[in-house]
């Protein structure tokens, strides 16, 4: 989305910590947009790694061990700065902690959501979080039209037109879309508060001090079998860590519109990579559905664009 493409390049133009020389060749040796799509299938492919431990850990369960790993990453490249951090947050807790908490809620309700619904059909239904987001914040009725076609698409994954999805699958999907619409929201304000990364790393710190409650039920289990662990520690890699240091390295080189139309196949992405890795089958309503998905993003990205230019 152009607003969730604008947040990241503050934070990009806000960090100024340099990149080994080994990262930045092989980083600029790949276009920009196969970056991004590399970001997109990351995340998909942890998400479907993530079904795999929901039998032993729970939804719940892996989530909040990918957030608590997640954040323990992002502490680790940001060592040294513990103090800074305590004062940021000392002067702006109330903003941090919003911003954490929508982190928790995203994630949280979406893990919840897939290990109820199909992949595909929960990242559609969770796209209506940017798309209206969007939408609000240009008050043009292009845009409100888009998000008209999205919500077409999701009525069509809904039990009232016919599809047995679980209700409170497509609950969840809704609720990660408001975390995610939220994280948005916040992003900007952090990031005019927070330079650099230093506010994503707060903001996971709250967000995996959130989940601790969810964890501790599975300590024994990772304690038994520490193969569940190193899945955790790829389910966060493929969730976080790569797919962030793919977008990172992309929004240096492509622009606001060229970010918003990639991103906009994730649906898709998803709906294949649920089909090909986890046996899940949507039918032909559930593509037409994700479809509607796509093109409303797409649609509101590229009137954006045109928008900017006049």
């Amino acid at each position: 989305m152009p607003e969730d493409a604008q947040i990241k390049q503050e934070e990009l133009s806000a960090d100024e910590r340099p990149e080994s020389d080994g990262q930045s060749r092989l980083m600029g040796a790949i276009p920009p947009t196969g970056l991004l799509l590399l970001a997109i299938v990351s995340i998909q492919l942890g998400a479907a790694l993530a079904t795999h431990l929901f039998p032993i850990l729970g939804a719940e369960g892996t989530v909040a061990i990918r957030i608590i790993i997640s954040a323990l990453l992002l502490g680790l490249a940001a060592r040294g700065r513990v103090r800074r951090f305590a004062s940021l947050f000392v002067r702006d807790w109330g903003l941090l902690l919003a911003y954490g908490l929508c982190i928790a809620a995203m994630n949280f309700f979406f893990y919840k959501a897939i290990s109820l619904i199909p992949l595909g059909a929960a990242v559609a239904i969770e796209f209506v979080g940017p798309l209206g987001v969007a939408a609000l914040a240009s008050h043009r009725p292009g845009h409100f039209a888009c998000v008209g076609l999205a919500a077409l698409g999701i009525l069509l994954l809904t039990p009232l037109t016919g599809v047995d999805l679980d209700t409170l699958g497509i609950l969840c999907a809704l609720m990660a879309g408001a975390g995610w619409a939220g994280f948005i929201f916040l992003s900007r304000r952090v990031s005019l508060r927070v330079s650099g990364r230093d506010g994503l790393a707060i903001g996971m710190s709250i967000a995996a001090l959130s989940m601790i409650p969810f964890a501790i039920p599975v300590v024994p289990d990772l304690i038994s079998n520490p193969m569940l662990l190193l899945a955790g520690l790829g389910v966060a890699l493929l969730s976080t860590t790569v797919p962030f240091t793919c977008e990172f390295e992309a929004l240096k080189r492509l622009s606001n519109r060229a970010y918003g139309v990639v991103v906009s196949a994730e649906p898709a992405v998803a709906a294949f990579l649920g089909a090909l890795l986890l046996g899940e089958r949507i039918g032909v309503q559930g593509m037409v559905a994700i479809g509607c998905v796509v093109v409303a993003a797409i649609g509101i990205t590229v009137t954006d664009g045109r928008a900017q230019k006049q």
